[in-house]
C-alpha cells in the first residue's frame, strides 16, 4: 500500500524508515521519514504496534476484574491509572474513600509521577549520550520503587488503589523508607540539575528544537508536562481538584519556549513539587484508628464469641488464612460491603462473611452500578489520564474509553520534527515520553 509521504516525496530526497525496530523507537513507533540529507522534509508517524484491545477486553470482565487490566497501560506510573479507574467508578457509585485512604492516595500517585518523570528525562539524556544522567535517575527510581514495593507487594503492576480505598495500609516503617526515598531523589535531582542545566552539548541538543506554540499544543489535546512546557497552566490537580490535593500547597512550573529543554525542566521541577506534595501528607495524615490486635490472639475473636459458644478451644489459622486488614479496614477502605472484598477473617471464619465473598465474585453479582455514564479524570505522568465507563446496570461495563494523554501528544510529532536533524528526532521523542501500553492500549 502507497503511503502518504511516499506519493509526496521529491525525486531526490532519501525515504527511510526509523523504527519500530529503531532502539529509540522501543519497538512501537514507525517514522517513515523524507530526508533532504539529514534534514527532515517530511515525515508520517504510525502507532498501533501495542494495540492490545484493552478497552474491549475490560468490557468483558467485571469492574472489579478488570482493575489489573489499568496497570498495563502506562506501565511507569500504574498507581496513577488505578486511581483514575477506581475514581470514576466511585463517581458512578455515589461514594468517597475514607480521609487516611485519600491521603495514601496522593503519596503513591505522586511517587508514581516521579517514577514517571525520572524514567521519561533518564531515556532523553542517554538517548542524547548522557549515560551517567541515565544511571542516575535510575537509581533514584530504585528508591521510590522500594517505598512502592513494601506497601503494594509490586514495582510495577501493583492493583493497589481499589474502589472504595486502598487494598492495605502504609508498611509499619514507611516513613523510613520514604524519607530516605525523598532524601535520595533529591540529592539526584540537584546532581542531574548540575550536569545538564548548564551543558553547552545538552543544550544544543534540546534548546529551541521543537518548538510548539500554547495554541497549537491546546489543537492538539496535549495536557500534562508537554502542555506546560508551552506557558499554559492546566493541572487537573488544581484546575478539577480531587482527593485532598485542595489541601496541600504546590506549584505548577511552566516553560516559556515550548521546545525540548522546556519540557526537560517542568518534568525536573514537577518532581521537586511532588516530593513537597508527600512531605505534606505524611505530616497531615490521619492516625490509625484500628484497634491492634495481639501477638497470637484470634483476630475473629469478637465474632465468633456471640456464635461459637459450643467451641471451647480456639481456632487458630494458618498465617495464610489469618488476614492482617480487618481491623485496617476502616481508615482504608468504605462502610459499604456491596463495593469491597470481606477480609479473610469474615470469609473463613463466619458463615456471613462467606456469602459476602461468594456474592461479590459470582456472576451476575458483584458490583453493580446503575444506568448511565460518567467521565472523571486525574493528572497523570503525561497529563490528563480520564476515564469514560457506560453502565448498563450489569456487573460488566457496557462500553470503556480511556482518555490517554499520550495519544495526543504523539498527534504533534510531525509537526515537531519537521526541518529538524535526524538526530533531533531522538531527544523530541523523548521528551514527549510515549508510552505505548498508555497510547496505542
Amino acid at each position: 500500500m502507497t503511503t502518504r509521504i511516499q506519493k509526496e516525496a521529491r525525486k531526490e530526497s532519501l525515504l527511510i524508515n526509523m523504527g519500530p525496530s529503531h532502539p529509540a523507537m522501543h519497538g512501537t513507533i514507525r517514522i517513515m521519514l523524507e530526508l533532504d540529507g539529514e534534514r527532515v522534509l517530511n515525515s508520517e508517524v504510525e502507532v498501533g504496534y501495542l494495540h492490545r484491545g484493552l478497552e474491549k477486553t475490560c468490557e468483558h470482565k467485571t469492574y472489579f476484574n478488570l482493575l489489573p487490566y489499568t496497570d498495563r497501560m502506562n506501565y511507569v506510573s500504574p498507581l496513577i491509572n488505578n486511581l483514575g479507574y477506581v475514581m470514576t467508578m466511585e463517581k458512578m457509585l455515589g461514594i468517597e474513600a475514607p480521609e487516611k485512604a485519600q491521603y495514601i492516595r496522593v503519596i503513591m500517585s505522586e511517587l508514581s509521577r516521579i517514577s514517571d518523570h525520572l524514567t521519561c528525562l533518564a531515556a532523553m539524556a542517554m538517548e542524547c549520550g548522557a549515560f551517567t544522567v541515565f544511571l542516575y535517575k535510575i537509581k533514584a527510581r530504585e528508591f521510590i520503587w522500594d517505598v512502592i514495593e513494601e506497601t503494594t507487594g509490586a514495582r510495577m503492576t501493583t492493583s493497589y488503589i481499589r474502589i472504595g480505598g486502598v487494598r492495605a495500609d502504609f508498611h509499619p516503617n514507611y516513613e523510613e523508607v520514604l524519607n530516605k526515598a525523598i532524601a535520595e531523589t533529591r540529592k539526584v535531582l540537584k546532581d542531574v540539575h548540575g550536569l545538564l542545566d548548564k551543558n553547552k552539548i545538552f543544550l544544543n541538543r534540546t534548546r529551541d528544537i521543537a518548538v510548539i506554540t500554547p495554541e497549537a499544543a491546546i489543537n492538539y489535546g496535549w495536557t500534562g508536562p508537554c502542555l506546560r512546557s508551552s506557558g499554559v497552566y492546566f493541572d487537573v490537580r488544581k484546575t478539577f481538584p480531587y482527593l485532598v490535593y485542595d489541601q496541600l500547597d504546590f506549584e505548577v512550573p511552566l516553560g516559556e519556549r515550548g521546545d525540548n529543554f522546556d519540557r526537560y525542566m517542568v518534568r525536573m521541577k514537577e518532581m521537586e513539587q511532588s516530593l513537597r506534595i508527600i512531605e505534606q501528607a505524611m505530616k497531615k495524615i490521619p492516625k490509625s484508628m484500628a484497634k491492634t490486635v495481639a501477638k497470637g490472639m484470634e483476630p475473629a475473636e469478637a465474632i465468633k464469641a456471640s456464635r461459637q459458644k459450643r467451641v471451647e478451644k480456639k481456632i487458630i489459622l494458618s498465617p495464610n488464612l489469618e488476614g492482617s486488614e480487618k481491623d485496617k479496614y476502616q481508615d482504608i477502605l468504605v462502610k459499604s460491603k456491596k463495593y469491597i472484598v470481606p477480609p479473610k477473617e469474615d470469609t473463613y471464619t463466619s458463615i456471613e462473611g462467606l456469602i459476602n465473598h461468594f456474592q461479590f465474585f459470582m456472576r451476575e453479582h458483584g458490583i453493580r452500578p446503575p444506568k448511565g455514564e460518567v467521565y472523571f479524570a486525574v493528572e497523570g505522568g503525561n497529563g490528563e489520564l480520564g476515564y469514560y465507563i457506560v453502565s448498563d446496570g450489569t456487573e460488566k461495563p457496557y462500553r470503556l474509553h480511556v482518555r490517554a494523554p499520550c495519544f495526543h501528544v504523539m498527534a504533534a510529532l510531525e509537526e515537531l520534527i519537521q526541518g529538524h536533524y535526524v538526530a533531533d528526532v531522538i531527544p523530541t521523542f523523548g521528551s514527549i515520553n510515549m508510552i505505548g501500553g498508555e497510547m496505542d492500549r
